[in-house]
């Protein structure tokens, strides 16, 4: 058994952002260890039992030198537990609604979870951040997700995601999972934002949270790069230039700090 714990995070809408949704992988048998492991991480550092542990704000008593040392450690502990991430990034100006983007990151996370399984065996359950859902558009897309699987496939009209067992929510403080996730995502948004919004002063750690988070990418046996599984761009293809330029650019960046991506985000006009 694989459990899947997901979040999303760069959710307000801005130009030049990129939405940002994403599950950590963690095989089971090293659940124990690994809740352990991040128990004993938050215990040194003084963190109380009943503190939420999140990517911001740093939790009492640490200051921000601190915190990041306790972020650090427990990204390393996952390394060590062999959990892997899976991310979903689309450009706000492409998005155009977040909640929608929020709702295409769980279908793609979900379905390359399903393969991801393939390749690893085994079956997976899929934990799920629990959000604001007025209108239960997350609720009807899980059940959808259990029940029907994916619908409107380019090879297929649907496919059941036949290696997960069921869609459940979570959230922050019901397990250490939750705050693992949590971190790891806001790092990756950090480190996008950092290069996105040009903000000079945290590229140098902006590449070393990248380097730091490299091993957790799924990467498929005997390659390199991090396959699609593990960080897919959406849409593949970009029509319009100025958009298009903004994926490559971040694409650069991401490169340069070793994260070596199979996708290739494509620039063909809709027209010819």
């Amino acid at each position: 058994m694989k459990l899947l714990y997901c979040d999303e995070s760069n959710m307000e809408q801005r130009s030049g952002d990129f939405v940002v949704y994403g599950g950590v992988v963690i095989p089971a048998e090293n659940a124990k260890a690994l809740s352990e492991d991040i128990r004993i991480i938050r215990q040194s550092a003084g963190i109380a039992a009943t503190e939420r542990v999140k990517f911001l704000p740093p939790a009492p008593p640490c200051d921000h030198h601190a915190y990041i040392a306790v972020k650090q450690a427990i990204i390393e502990a996952a390394i060590k537990r062999g959990a892997k991430l899976l991310a979903y990034l689309v450009l706000h100006d492409l998005a155009k609604d977040p909640d929608q983007a929020r709702l295409f990151g769980i279908n793609t996370v979900c379905t390359h979870f399903n393969w991801v399984l393939k390749h690893i065996g085994g079956p997976g359950l899929v934990l799920i951040d629990r959000v604001n859902n007025p209108g239960n558009e997350v609720d009807d897309l899980l059940r959808e997700k259990f029940a029907v699987g994916v619908k409107g496939m380019p090879y297929s009209k649907q496919m059941r995601l036949e290696n997960i067992v069921g869609f459940h929510y979570s959230t922050i403080g019901q397990a250490h999972f939750t705050s693992l996730c949590d971190i790891l995502i806001g790092s990756l948004r950090f480190a996008i934002n950092t290069h996105t919004r040009n903000v000079e002063k945290t590229r140098g750690s902006a590449i070393n949270v990248l380097r730091l988070m490299n091993p957790l990418f799924f990467r498929e046996e005997n390659n390199e790069k991090v396959s699609e599984l593990g960080l897919a761009f959406r849409p593949k293809n970009v029509a319009a230039p100025k958009f298009w330029e903004k994926y490559q650019s971040l694409c650069g960046f991401m490169r340069e700090a070793g994260v070596d991506m199979a996708q290739e985000v494509t620039n063909v006009s809709r027209w010819g």
